[in-house]
């Protein structure tokens, strides 16, 4: 993986010293343009900042490894309502959502291009974000400039020209999911939609938790996938204990961008599996995926009873994630209160062994995966390292697996 993030990193070098050296030969050639009036002048000078800012930010983001070109949840769909503006921040890069009079929820860069205050404190008036340093307006679904107030009838500036950051925006599952381009980069003509949790009937309930972590993502995902802390971490009464430790044998299998945890039985130690297989009378049957960037979903089947569950790990910045978990079922002995309470211990204590972790890896420990139980971790590394190498040489992505595999560990 190092040397896909030192090619990387050389690319985005290079990509930054050329943006530097055009936007100083523009400044000269505008600057002795007798035909180009200051506003054009310093509309060009402001372009060419902007351009080398813009690399220079991009350097630091291809250094944090993020992956981008993904969805990812930025905040609860409850969280927009009326002319209310939020903020989220998304692979270190600050936004501003609401919504729309129609109802359209919207995600735009927290800054206005014209001196980066954050349009965060200016207003909606369920069309236009106005900035509260300046006013200018720009369309909250598009990110164009409407109106600049302060511009007279001798000003030659084409204000429908200038754009504030935006981004895609949809809504799925009680979320509002934002589509992260790689920065400096045009959106693709098509892209596809937003994550959706499976569901199996009509009729369902549905919850969300969330916690942030003091981790790089990286660290967030390989503890959510991993499947041999739980009697540590996550033993108690109503789970499973420390002593119900034994060997576990599971089949994985390649899927696109990911892997997955062939359909099996669940844990024999894991109580609430076998409540469900006692009140059916059937067998329960349990699929694990994950799915770069940052997705583990989970279906458990027992008859016509489901539950299904989608966990993201989220980087907000470097060192810190979010966990954003949902799950919905058609449970009828399991109230939506009754959950949220188990539902919230797993993810303190979760929280809890990450911060924990947090004060190790500051000072920069040498780490090692095992195998099989670290496996997993493995794929995940490769399948990232895999993915960043297909863009950048525009070859196909490699699958760390050739086919289906068993792993053994004891949990």
């Amino acid at each position: 993986m190092v040397p896909v993030v030192r090619r990387a990193r050389a690319a985005v070098a290079c990509l930054e010293g050329g943006i530097l050296r055009c936007a100083e030969a523009a400044s000269k050639a505008a600057l002795h343009d007798p035909n180009n009036d200051s506003t054009m002048s310093e509309a060009v000078r402001t372009m060419m900042r902007m351009d080398a800012e813009a690399a220079q930010e991009t350097a630091a983001q291809a250094d944090a490894e993020f992956l981008w070109d993904f969805w990812y949840p930025a905040v609860r769909s409850t969280e927009i309502a009326g002319q209310k503006l939020v903020t989220a921040m998304l692979l270190e890069v600050p936004l501003v959502l609401g919504r729309t009079a129609e109802g359209k929820a919207f995600a735009m860069r927290d800054s206005c291009p014209h001196r980066g205050i954050p349009l965060s404190y200016g207003r909606l008036d369920g069309v236009v974000v106005e900035c509260c340093y300046h006013g200018w307006r720009f369309d909250a679904c598009s990110g164009q400039c409407v109106e600049i107030p302060s511009l007279s009838s001798q000003d030659k500036l084409k204000v429908e020209r200038i754009f504030a950051g935006h981004f895609p925006c949809e809504e799925r599952d009680g979320y509002v999911w934002v589509y992260m381009n790689t920065p400096g980069t045009r959106l693709p003509e098509t892209i596809p939609a937003a994550p959706g949790l499976a569901v199996f009937s009509d009729k369902y309930k549905i919850t969300h938790l969330s916690c942030e972590l003091p981790s790089h993502v990286d660290q967030g995902i390989i503890g959510l996938m991993d499947p041999a802390h739980g009697p540590f971490v996550h033993q108690s009464w109503f789970w499973r204990k420390r002593g119900s430790i034994h060997e576990k044998a599971k089949q994985f299998e390649p899927i696109p961008n990911g892997f997955r945890m062939s359909p099996h039985s669940p844990s024999t130690n894991s109580a609430p599996y076998q409540v469900l297989k006692k009140i059916t009378g059937e067998p329960v049957t349990t699929t694990i995926d994950f799915v770069l960037p940052n997705i583990r979903t989970e279906e458990d089947r027992s008859g016509k009873m489901w539950f299904s569950s989608r966990a993201t790990v989220t980087p907000v910045r470097r060192d810190v994630c979010r966990i954003d978990f949902v799950a919905a079922w058609n449970l009828f002995f399991l109230p939506v209160s009754i959950f949220r309470i188990f539902g919230k211990i797993f993810l303190r204590q979760d929280q809890e062994t990450m911060i924990r972790q947090a004060e190790g890896l500051k000072h920069n420990p040498r780490l090692m995966l095992i195998d099989d139980a670290d496996r997993p971790a493995k794929w995940y590394f490769a399948l990232k390292a895999s993915l960043i190498e297909s863009r950048r040489t525009g070859g196909a992505m490699v699958h760390p697996m050739d086919g289906p595999v068993t792993l053994r560990w004891r949990s």
